[in-house]
């Protein structure tokens, strides 16, 4: 790495705090932080929350964990953290993630660069500096270089727009922002709406104890078994040795997993075949029933019906009234084509005396009291209120920051219509911000996903400082190119006429209720591939004369490089 190791640039003139200020300390935040130190540029972290590990930090209620093999979603970037930490479970619950990312962050040293209670409500970039001015809740003020934004795509939590909602004067939570606290359910009446992936993981545990449990769907899911299981000690070493294996495969599959998806055709295979095939998926532990299912059923509608019936035939095998399997057994859409939650004796829940689902659709939610949820057929006395209602996704953290770029333009006004981004990283039009993990990116296993980015960040910010660049901006067509790519591939997928967060629709958040495409939803091989191309093209798809006060600022860059250099 040739940036150099005591000042930013132009930090000699006194007009930067820190040469980077990276917001937010979740998976791609910390990474992030790490190389930006082991580059020895200054740097500070601004965490909203009171401590690190992001969606970890604020998803804490009963029953969360990873759908991801806890190995690879682990950060592989250390062979020594690696050796060090023991998972012990296939797939770790919160407060094991939380346990992990502290500590890394304390393993490296980050903790002394983070500042907690931090909400950034302002990032101004300056074109006369050629650097970002930001504001904070409180009225702090920061100025930098480059700006990165790890903020994450699924971190502001949504709720639904129901009448009455805030009147509930009994216990009120949302999967996403849980209290920092036990909340106990044994013996209360609790109602849970929504089933989404952390709706499910919350009704189990919520079924234990609960004295009734009211669970409210509006649109029924294709869950799987997770099938984890724990780790014993004298399994670990077997564990461990596996780990390169383990990483190259997330580095080298469709969506970052160790999982691809079977090249046949669902129709390749005799009935009986393709049954065992199935049977074995769903025996397995993990999230391979979803990418390593057959690769046509993303894209052949009669393909992914095929599957699609076999794990409706799954529900009804061990939901046994009818009428509820019925009620949880989705139909409007495909297997695979919205998020598949994976789930550890969900459908049996609904076989106890304790639980009742009740269909939003058939009856819907009228209004909340401040003791009870009022229904088109009854009133429901609750103790307990859940949120499991997931996020304004993706957009939805940038928005909240009043992020301006070039002549003052907005980020919000400019993705108005749907994001534009160049790779999921760059904006055009905001010189030296950088997003880890942004609109349009590349995701699926969070980490090696985000790990990627944040070494393309790097690298970017390696070729710049080897000839003496001190900023950087996605030319407008690369923007274009990349973004009518990633909405075109899409439109090839069953997922894009699937109402879903993927495809836009968020509950509480006026004039969202249209299809956008907020990720690239296609090969990660292709994104590595396009990543690639731009980096051996020495990144011809930016600008790197951004205006403002460059001329005598570079030259000192340059003399500065030279110094690092030798």
């Amino acid at each position: 790495m040739l940036l150099r190791k005591d000042k930013g640039w132009n930090a000699d003139d006194g007009r930067f705090d820190y040469d980077a200020i990276v917001i937010g300390t979740g998976v791609g935040g910390i990474y992030q932080l790490y190389r930006l130190k082991q580059a020895g540029l200054r740097v500070l972290a601004l965490e909203a929350a009171k401590g690190v590990g992001g969606v970890w930090w604020w998803n804490r209620y009963p029953g969360a964990r990873l759908d991801s093999e806890a190995p690879s979603y682990g950060y592989s970037f250390s062979p020594e953290l690696l050796e060090e930490w023991d998972w012990s479970e296939r797939f770790a619950a919160q407060p094991e993630l939380q346990r992990y990312f502290d500590y890394v962050v304390d393993r490296f040293d980050l903790r002394p660069h983070i500042q907690f209670d931090t909400l950034v409500t302002a990032a101004h970039y300056q074109s006369d500096e050629q650097g970002w001015a930001l504001t904070t809740e409180r009225g702090d003020h920061y100025r930098c270089r480059y700006l990165i934004a790890a903020v994450g795509p699924l971190t502001l939590p949504s709720y639904p727009p129901i009448p009455g909602r805030e009147s509930f004067a009994g216990e009120t939570c949302h999967t996403s922002r849980w209290p920092d606290r036990e909340v106990s359910f044994a013996g209360k009446r609790v109602a849970v709406v929504g089933t989404g992936a952390t709706g499910v993981q919350v009704i189990q545990e919520a079924a234990k104890s609960a004295a009734q449990l009211y669970v409210f769907q509006r649109t029924p899911n294709y869950c799987a078994p997770l099938n984890n299981a724990p780790v014993a000690q004298e399994e670990q070493p077997a564990v461990k040795a596996r780990y390169p294996e383990m990483i190259a495969a997330c580095r080298s599959t469709n969506s970052w997993f160790i999982h691809d998806p079977d090249p046949r055709s669902v129709f390749d295979l005799s009935d009986e075949e393709r049954e065992a095939f199935l049977e074995k998926l769903y025996a397995e532990p993990g999230i391979g029933i979803w990418k390593a299912n057959f690769s046509d059923i993303a894209v052949d509608p009669a393909a992914n019906e095929v599957v699609s019936d076999f794990m409706r035939r799954k529900i009804r095998e061990r939901v046994k009234d009818t009428e509820t399997a019925e009620r949880l057994t989705p139909r409007s859409y495909g297997f695979g084509t919205r998020r598949v939650p994976l789930e550890t004796r969900y459908y049996e829940v609904y076989n106890q005396p304790n639980v009742q689902l009740i269909d939003v659709n058939e009856t819907p939610i009228e209004r909340i009291t401040p003791s009870s949820i009022v229904t088109s057929e009854a009133e429901l006395d609750v103790d307990i209120i859940v949120y499991a209602t997931g996020f304004d996704a993706v957009t939805g953290s940038f928005d909240r920051i009043d992020i301006r770029g070039v002549d003052g333009a907005r980020l919000k006004d400019k993705w108005e219509h749907g994001p534009q981004t160049f790779l999921g990283v760059h904006a055009a039009g905001f010189p030296n911000f950088f997003m880890v993990g942004g609109p349009l990116a590349s995701l699926g296993n969070f980490t090696p996903a985000l790990e990627f980015s944040v070494n393309w960040i790097m690298d970017l910010l390696d070729f710049m400082s080897a000839k003496g660049l001190p900023c950087v901006d996605a030319k407008p067509e690369a923007e274009r190119e990349w973004t009518d790519f990633v909405r075109e591939g899409q439109a090839k997928l069953l997922i894009s006429s699937v109402k879903s967060w993927i495809t836009g629709f968020n509950t509480n958040k006026e004039g969202k209720d249209e299809f956008r495409v907020l990720l690239y939803v296609g090969s990660a091989k292709d994104y590595r591939k396009w990543c690639a191309d731009v980096k051996e093209g020495d990144y011809r798809q930016f600008s790197f004369d951004c205006g403002g006060a460059a001329g005598e600022g570079q030259e000192r860059a340059s003399v500065a490089m030279d110094s690092a250099r030798s």
